[in-house]
């Protein structure tokens, strides 16, 4: 009765509410330059985390108050090019590709793992991972990728820490920054709006989404409401967001940030975006404005 009743639980969707982003990575070549850069579109300060265990990648973070936080990660000087080669966002490192990958919190990984796979979901072996912050504290975790293609393209990856999470989200003891309330979308590209729906709707039992085309953006908008996943699929073959997923696959191509007192450039689902200047920055952020 009891193994009937853990395997009933482990089947039920999860809660929209439930689902919330640990943090967004976003990948270049030299992170100096990509903080000068986050510095210059947005204003908002970062905050160095230290080199990576996998002799490839350092990172600096932006973190929110609501715990969430986006993740620069730069190839580090002298860095081991058959390890940059075997990274996981190999590519989008050397080619300053911007979002690369995003993940779920979750404090009980197995579960969080074993309900995907009774949605018909894959999910891959956990493995470790770790830094060292640059004032010597050690931090170490542990992740599951989800679905197909690389790390936390279509689908997030999981992510339960070993140390203290805030050691991990707030090196300095607290957000970096306290003028955005955290990451409110992350924005997902795909080759395929229709069969990403439905992927989703697998995965989380989640109802039917909003949708909206924005010909700003250039793209066929899906939101999962209450959740912060947007799906979008580029209006034609022309289109920066078709060419971009045809470049790298399905995932993460645009973050928006929950703020307030801002002028839109867009709504999006009866929300006000306001866009941080591209040129300067060389990926999409947005800024939701908040009531």
């Amino acid at each position: 009765m009891r193994a009937f009743a853990a395997l009933l639980f482990c089947s039920l969707p999860v809660r929209a509410a439930d689902l919330k982003i640990d943090h967004v990575t976003v990948a270049g070549t030299n992170l100096d330059l990509m903080r000068q850069a986050f510095y210059a579109a947005s204003g908002i300060s970062t905050e160095y985390g230290g080199r990576h265990v996998n002799h490839a990648t350092e990172m600096a973070v932006v973190s929110f108050p609501d715990g969430s936080y986006i993740e620069l990660m730069g190839i580090v000087a002298n860095a081991d090019p058959a390890a940059v080669a075997a990274h996981e966002w190999s590519k989008f490192l050397t080619s300053n590709a911007g979002p690369c990958g995003f993940a779920l919190r979750t404090t009980d990984l197995a579960a969080e793992s074993a309900t995907l796979r009774a949605h018909g979901i894959s999910v891959g072996k956990t493995t470790p991972g770790g830094r060292t912050r640059p004032d010597g504290v050690r931090l170490q975790w542990e992740i599951a990728d989800v679905g197909p293609g690389p790390r936390g393209s279509l689908f997030p990856f999981l992510i339960v820490d070993g140390t203290p999470r805030e050691n991990r989200v707030y090196p300095g003891g607290k957000p970096t920054t306290d003028g955005f309330h955290g990451v409110g979308w992350v924005v997902i590209g795909v080759h395929d709006l229709e069969q990403a729906i439905a992927q989703y709707r697998a995965a989380f039992g989640l109802p039917l989404p909003r949708r909206q085309t924005d010909e700003h953006f250039g793209a066929r908008l899906a939101w999962f409401e209450h959740t912060p996943f947007v799906l979008a699929e580029g209006l034609d073959n022309e289109a920066w967001l078709t060419r971009r997923v045809h470049e790298y696959g399905d995932g993460p191509c645009a973050i928006v940030l929950a703020s307030g007192g801002l002028r839109s450039a867009s709504e999006w689902f009866g929300h006000a975006i306001f866009w941080t200047d591209e040129a300067k920055l060389g990926w999409r952020l947005g800024i939701e404005q908040l009531d």
